[in-house]
């Protein structure tokens, strides 16, 4: 079932190019507000064991819609990773500093995802999450990125219920002022990548992708203007686009190494 839900070739080159790809699964009418009664109901967080204090969740990150974005960017054998977290943001909050959740390591390889689960709709006065497109290939000391405040390009993600945001592991986001009368939920999810790819594991078109890599890969994201940085973050993009598509991309000495490399 999951394979046919598995992304195209504009999907995967959006994803490569911004950091971030929005599903929304086709899940039974109240399920959603099920799951937050559920969280609700917890007398404390659980932290890594909010699967099994939750079971329903395995009804949303089961799902084939889901499944298959997160084998078209982790290949089919991905795994869940053992780490996962509720994280309520209450009324009256204050912003979260801009961070990565990553190693701050400039890299072409998608290697581990956040799926993060959004169970009510979330307006732009309950704290949503805000990404910063673009930068799973920039990387600045997290007490230099506290000092961050909006940034030109930044996204809200102010999804209906029911909404998965998938995002590279190095994406900046934080969690911003909840000024509403209730808590914003979102559940956080990670998963790896197992193997190297070999070849393309989304909907893959070779005559479709040639002609629309060149235009999505080249298209600016967050401060417009022409500097070098962007010229190596074009590159950046180039290479894990590459990447995917199972071919081989050459390492420079000293640059970060792994077994998917």
């Amino acid at each position: 079932m999951a394979e046919a839900y598995l992304l195209s070739d504009d999907e995967v080159l959006a994803f490569v190019v911004r950091g971030y790809h929005l599903v929304r699964p086709e899940l039974p009418e109240g399920f959603d507000a099920e799951v937050c009664a559920a969280i609700e109901g917890l007398k404390a967080n659980p932290g890594n064991k909010i699967l099994d204090a939750v079971p329903l969740l395995h009804q949303v990150y089961g799902h084939p819609q889901v499944r298959g974005a997160l084998a078209s960017l982790l290949g089919p054998d991905y795994h869940m990773n053992g780490h996962r977290h509720l994280h309520t943001n209450p009324p009256g909050s204050r912003s979260q500093g801009w961070h990565q959740d990553g190693t701050n390591v400039r890299h072409h390889q998608v290697r581990t995802v956040l799926g993060m689960y959004y169970p009510q709709t979330v307006s732009p006065e309950m704290g949503p999450t805000v990404v910063m497109p673009g930068t799973h290939f920039r990387n600045a000391p997290t007490d230099r990125l506290q000092t961050y405040a909006n940034l030109r390009g930044q996204v809200a993600l102010t999804v209906e219920a029911g909404t998965v945001a998938i995002t590279h592991y190095d994406i900046w986001h934080a969690a911003t002022l909840n000024r509403a009368d209730r808590p914003r939920h979102m559940l956080k999810f990670l998963f790896d990548r197992v193997s190297a790819p070999t070849a393309p594991s989304w909907n893959h078109d070779p005559a479709q992708a040639e002609m629309a890599a060149p235009r999505r890969l080249h298209e600016m994201v967050g401060a417009q203007g022409y500097c070098s940085d962007y010229y190596k973050e074009w590159e950046l993009r180039q290479d894990m686009w590459n990447w995917l598509r199972g071919a081989r991309v050459p390492v420079p000495p000293g640059a970060f190494k792994d077994m998917l490399s």
